[in-house]
């Protein structure tokens, strides 16, 4: 039974009632489930909330909402970490997670359509007895449809990319309601504007993503995980910058701070050193592999590494694994009642260590706690900033902190954002990056979403 409508936009609601039903919900509890995220932002509540089960229905309320000139905001997980998700004007949040379906799997082409609410872990769950896989992995079980609306990234992302190189073709809603295929199945086209990539990355801001072909990869004959200790962040960022500028194709590496590392091992029961710490996995042949390990096992002991702790079976590659992507509710656990502020930049490898110098200064002045961690193969690192919810000041040093690391980044020639995305999180730093290129990505914005109801408020501002 639908609840009683919302304050604003009433006659949205009222309309996507009638076609929706039991399918629409304006109660307070589901309202407020889909007005948060993983952020530190103030949760912003949708006007309500509609269950779409295909791109037809995605369309239909995209109609209704273009009609009213009301919000729409596309919901998947609600993992996203700058705020992707929040109806900061109101609206309607359409959820995507019950279109789930894997419509097609092509293992002789290497590739795969699924409907958008599909997660990363349901997709290689199922694709497991083709021999192939999916390797983005962002650490949450996110929608797949949201990691390609956000170009999320994660830790296999210095061997296979990021959702940028790994997405081939999109089914897209425009905020007109209309509905395009981004792209066919070969492989590389030369045909027309790449609106592929046009949207990957757009935060639902240009249209709202239903479907989506991806590459799939062989897994690989021989995997190995392993662990290093070393005697400062600088030896085992020195260690990863050797290693990609030698061409190792390591498929991950992770930095963890020595304090992450010890609230690591607490929260999910290891034992690891207290030390900055690289964890690598290695992929390939085992010949090939065994070449790996003992290249990269060199360049640790050059830099005063310890011996490799080896994680050899899956069961122990997967708890290694498990316990980086809970590194984020570990980090929490180390000052209870504390709000996390997460942010990231991305550098050119070789300024990955001034960038991460000059950050560990301002780490060691703060005066809250804060986390370093990072995929630090490709550039990428992430700060988790721990403050007291209750505390203003500390809110504003956090934010300075964040200030003053993209600008060390940008200065470095590097990104406000490698994988978060720009949200409402990054919105100020986008001019400084971009420059006058923010005209053209607000004349496109203009082009395709006249009357700004999609997802407004973020990556841009309009006004």
């Amino acid at each position: 039974m639908v609840a009683k409508a919302a304050p604003r936009n009433g006659a949205t609601v009222e309309e996507l009632a009638a076609r929706f039903g039991e399918r629409l919900s304006t109660s307070h509890g589901v309202r407020e489930h889909h007005g948060k995220d993983e952020s530190h932002f103030p949760y912003a509540l949708p006007d309500a909330v509609v269950f779409a089960q295909s791109t037809a229905d995605v369309q239909d309320v995209v109609r209704i909402c273009a009609r009213h000139k009301t919000p729409v905001i596309p919901y998947g997980t609600g993992t996203s970490l700058e705020g992707h998700i929040l109806a900061i004007h109101g609206g309607i949040s359409v959820d995507l997670s019950g279109m789930n379906k894997v419509l097609r799997v092509s293992a002789e082409d290497l590739d795969v359509t699924v409907e958008a609410g599909v997660t990363r872990k349901q997709l290689n769950n199922h694709i497991k007895d083709t021999g192939l896989f999916f390797p983005i992995d962002p650490g949450a079980d996110a929608s797949l449809g949201g990691m390609a609306s956000t170009r999320a990234s994660g830790t296999n992302a210095v061997r296979y990319g990021t959702m940028r190189e790994n997405v081939l073709g999109l089914t897209v809603v425009l905020a007109d309601g209309r509905v395009i295929r981004t792209a066919r199945r070969a492989k590389k086209s030369a045909a027309g504007y790449d609106l592929t990539r046009l949207f990957v990355g757009s935060e639902g801001t240009l249209g709202i993503i239903t479907e989506v072909t991806l590459r799939l990869y062989g897994i690989p004959e021989q995997i190995s995980a392993a662990v290093c200790a070393f005697p400062s962040v600088k030896a085992a960022v020195d260690t990863v910058i050797a290693m990609i500028q030698s061409g190792i194709p390591i498929a991950r590496v992770e930095l963890l701070g020595a304090p992450l590392v010890a609230a690591v091992n607490k929260f999910s029961k290891l034992d690891n050193k207290v030390a900055p710490t690289l964890m690598f996995e290695f992929h390939g042949t085992k010949a090939g592999v065994a070449e790996q390990v003992e290249m990269v096992a060199a360049l640790a002991q050059d830099n005063g590494g310890d011996d490799f702790r080896w994680a050899h079976t899956m069961e122990e590659r997967n708890k290694l694994w498990q316990a980086r992507h809970d590194a984020y509710f570990a980090g929490l656990q180390t000052r209870p009642g504390c709000r996390a502020v997460s942010t990231d930049v991305c550098v050119p490898i070789s300024n990955l260590a001034e960038c991460i110098a000059g950050t560990e200064e301002d780490m060691e002045k703060a005066s809250m706690p804060i986390h370093i961690l990072g995929h630090v193969g490709d550039g990428n690192f992430h700060l988790m900033i721990l403050i007291d919810p209750n505390n203003p000041a500390e809110d504003r040093e956090s934010h300075e902190i964040n200030e003053r690391l993209v600008r060390r980044a940008l200065s470095l020639d590097g990104t406000c954002t490698g994988e978060h995305g720009v949200g409402m999180g990054k919105l100020d730093f986008l001019l400084a990056e971009h420059g006058d290129a923010i005209s053209v990505m607000r004349a496109i914005k203009k082009t395709m979403d006249p009357d700004n109801i999609l997802n407004p408020g973020k990556i841009l501002r309009m006004n």
